[in-house]
């Protein structure tokens, strides 16, 4: 990426586009960021238009990151991105720690302090919340959520649209 023109829309201007713009800000690789938000349209400055205005936009931004919670959705607004060209960011805090062998799907979020261990697998727009362990040969299929200090076990397959509750071990095979 290249911090000069890399431009990255968010959207989703709620309580998750904000998690997701911090990272995004601390990793340091994008000149611009802005939003995209159906709810809360005027509660935040960078927020320039809604989701249905994505294609006016697409051209202006390289990136692209869906913060929206329902996988459904997310699933919808990533295919939408990239009808429009625009790439699917992944997202990875500084401090977390993403193994090189791990893989990661674009539009992946890896929150502070999260674990992805060797050879795991992250599908499409998977969020690994902060503290969350994936072990070592997991799959996480896409457009999972594995939330705070959540744990999946070494070898376990979380299926699509799955969300780990926080403090559980999820340990299916």
């Amino acid at each position: 990426m290249n911090p000069q023109t890399d431009k990255l829309l968010i959207i989703g201007a709620g309580q998750y586009g904000l998690v997701a713009r911090e990272i995004a800000l601390d990793m340091g690789c994008f000149s611009e960021i802005s939003f995209l938000d159906d709810s809360y349209p005027t509660q935040n400055p960078a927020v320039i238009g809604t989701s249905h205005d994505l294609e006016k936009f697409a051209k202006d931004y390289r990136f692209g990151f869906v913060a929206i919670g329902n996988p459904v959705v997310r699933r919808r607004l990533v295919e939408s991105l990239v009808s429009c060209g625009v790439t699917p960011a992944t997202l990875v805090h500084p401090t977390a720690y993403v193994s090189p062998s791990a893989k990661l799907e674009p539009g992946c979020c890896v929150e502070p302090l999260a674990v992805v261990q060797t050879d795991a697998a992250l599908g499409t727009a998977t969020f690994v919340a902060s503290g969350a362990v994936v072990r070592h040969n997991a799959t996480i299929n896409e457009y999972c959520h594995i939330d705070c200090n959540a744990v999946v076990q070494t070898g376990a397959v979380v299926p699509a649209a799955t969300k780990v509750a926080s403090n559980s071990v999820f340990s299916k095979v």
